[in-house]
């Protein structure tokens, strides 16, 4: 069984698909690492873009997302900084992300060091936005 590419050591059918295929993300956290796993398998299964633009707060989220051949960055590693619940409905989680960017994927690896802001609406999680390191 494939290990989830969000790093969490657990197989991926009890980890983020269970989010992948509808289930609410528990915490902030588990929203993050499941829209991870998400960019990093959307070019082999092209409904994970869906599960991004859903799981995006409606005052942020894009149109839509182009996460395919050269617009595709190869996502190799995250890592949690960590994860704060600042009220019921609002919560941050900082972490870094390795890939290689689209076009350059014989080049150097890079990293997404961000601090994603993420918002509870009827009991699900939704990411909002991130700061950027």
């Amino acid at each position: 069984m494939m290990q989830c590419p969000c790093e969490s050591g657990k197989p991926y059918g009890k980890c983020c698909e269970v989010y992948h295929l509808g289930t609410p993300a528990p915490t902030a956290e588990a929203l993050m690492r499941s829209r991870y796993s998400a960019y990093t398998l959307a070019e082999r299964n092209p409904a994970l873009i869906d599960y991004l633009l859903q799981s995006w707060h409606p005052e942020t989220r894009p149109q839509s997302l182009d996460l395919h051949g050269e617009n595709a960055a190869k996502w190799l590693g995250l890592q949690v900084k960590r994860h704060l619940n600042i009220d019921a409905d609002n919560a941050i989680v900082e972490f870094v992300a390795r890939y290689k960017p689209a076009g350059n994927l014989g080049g150097k690896a890079e990293r997404l060091h961000e601090t994603s802001r993420f918002k509870r609406i009827n009991g699900r999680w939704y990411y909002v936005d991130g700061d950027y390191s």
